[in-house]
């Protein structure tokens, strides 16, 4: 049986209180569909606290702001992960580079295939200590205590053997690299991944994913314009793992081109849906996948001409400060749209990598489970909650949850003296929830009854465009 969906009970409920708090001959259903006045929580009952994050790094020749960046900021990643509940969860940590090499032809810092998806290991920074084995592992004791196969801190670990230089192949391949590194053929990447465990995939690069079929692509006696594969350049993965809606139908002459997405019938290329294939098949449950990028905005696109041999065309830098510049990733971006609210986009182009490490930290957090209310509420505070059994599938049960009957205090977790168990409830949790507006987190009080296995709280909570400085909404806004 399929029970009331939330969004459909929420808005009953909500029609009910019109012209709540100043929304003037405006009801409150009304705007609880728009996405800026509505927090949707997904939380697993029974929380899955292991987690295998796959760091794929473009170590090309123009990386070297991004990578220093990434490793000095990467302690705001870890800071995030340990506000999850329970704190830091069970990780394992592996770095992957680009680098796919070029087949047999002899292209500088292009040599064979590469990297080949093999985890990275190697000590890249003067005097510090790597992992011990493939991956880094920081797993819990069960005692209070870590397990882990390194020295030091998680955070410099990490720095330790991301920093991966930038003598890689500049014909990057992200998603090839991506493929082998999780197949199961390296042998060397043997216990990275766990079948429980979540998978989060995180891209850093700063140009477009070029994984090729067929090495021809890269035959070096093809080199000028009037070449079937144009000029040795990167421009060639753009020609051939592009297509775009408007703009010239010649893809090397200038001019700006809009619609642009992954061409699935390259002579040279594999489509991008083939990899969101692999990826999904990894997992039985396309939940536990996410996939966090740092990459070049997806527009513009324009096509110029290589600065250096105007001649050759090449791709206009999409966003650049003052750390570097990228091209557009449109095949990367699209990769991360099949897995929609399991992904975050992050532009590459910011002074440092700080924010955008925070927010695929964040995205983490939500999928894991994230009981702290993101957004600014509406006072009185108006949410539906619901104990959610097979989430998004067919025979999906919602059951609703009321509101706790018992007057509660914020200031503490304690179960409320409520009679209507089942129930929800909110407190103040300022350790865990620090970064939000309220400081609020969703508690069940269940009495120590338990739920089936699987099952999900799922809540829609009303909040504001906007508040003022004192944290409350703020109704010119509504």
């Amino acid at each position: 049986m399929r029970r009331s969906t939330l969004s459909t009970f929420l808005g009953l409920s909500l029609a009910a209180t019109a012209g709540l708090a100043g929304c003037n001959n405006r009801e409150i259903s009304e705007v609880v569909p728009n996405q800026d006045k509505e927090e949707f929580k997904d939380i697993p009952v029974q929380l899955n606290r292991d987690i295998d994050i796959l760091f794929v790094i473009d170590n090309s020749g123009s990386m070297e702001e991004e990578q220093i960046s990434l490793a000095a900021n990467f302690p705001n990643f870890i800071n995030v992960l340990e506000t999850i509940e329970g704190g830091l969860p069970n990780v394992h940590m592996g770095v992957v580079s680009t680098d796919m090499g070029a087949g047999p032809f002899n292209i500088s810092n292009c040599s064979g295939n590469g990297d080949g998806g093999q985890l990275q290991t190697q000590a890249r920074v003067a005097g510090c200590s790597p992992p011990t084995g493939a991956y880094i592992s920081d797993i819990s004791d069960g005692a209070g205590g870590r397990t882990t196969n390194y020295s030091g801190s998680l955070a410099d670990t990490f720095s330790c053997i991301a920093r991966l230089g930038t003598n890689g192949c500049g014909f990057e391949q992200p998603l090839e690299s991506m493929r082998q590194a999780l197949n199961g053929s390296n042998s060397f990447n043997n216990g990275f991944i766990r079948d429980s465990a979540y998978l989060a995939v995180i891209f850093i690069a700063d140009e477009d994913d070029c994984s090729t079929r067929d090495n021809q692509m890269f035959d070096t006696s093809q080199n000028s314009t009037s070449d079937p594969l144009g000029p040795l350049s990167s421009f060639r993965c753009y020609e051939f793992g592009v297509d775009c809606e408007t703009g010239n139908d010649d893809p090397r002459a200038p001019g700006p081109r809009t619609g642009c997405f992954p061409r699935e019938d390259s002579p040279y290329m594999y489509g991008v849906q083939e990899y969101v294939d692999f990826l999904k098949s990894v997992k039985d449950d396309d939940s536990l996948i996410i996939v966090g990028e740092i990459v070049g905005n997806i527009d513009p696109v324009t096509v110029g001409v290589d600065p250096e041999r105007p001649q050759n065309p090449a791709l206009v830098p999409s966003c650049q400060s003052g750390a570097g510049k990228a091209d557009p990733a449109v095949r990367l971006q699209f990769l991360g749209q099949q897995f929609p609210n399991r992904n975050a986009f992050t532009t590459i182009c910011n002074e440092n990598l700080s924010d955008a490490l925070t927010v695929i930290a964040e995205l983490l957090k939500e999928a894991i489970g994230n009981p702290c209310i993101q957004g600014l509420l509406r006072e009185p505070i108006e949410c539906v909650v619901a104990d959610v059994q097979n989430p998004g599938e067919d025979d999906q049960i919602e059951d609703i949850l009321p509101e706790c009957n018992a007057e509660e205090d914020l200031d503490t977790t304690n179960a409320p003296n409520s009679t209507n168990i089942p129930c929800w409830h909110l407190s103040v949790d300022a350790a865990s929830c620090a970064d939000t507006p309220t400081n609020r987190t969703l508690l069940i009080e269940r009495a120590g009854a338990s739920v089936p296995t699987g099952t999900h709280v799922q809540a829609r909570c009303v909040t504001c465009v906007d508040g003022n400085e004192d944290g409350v909404c703020d109704d010119e806004q509504m």
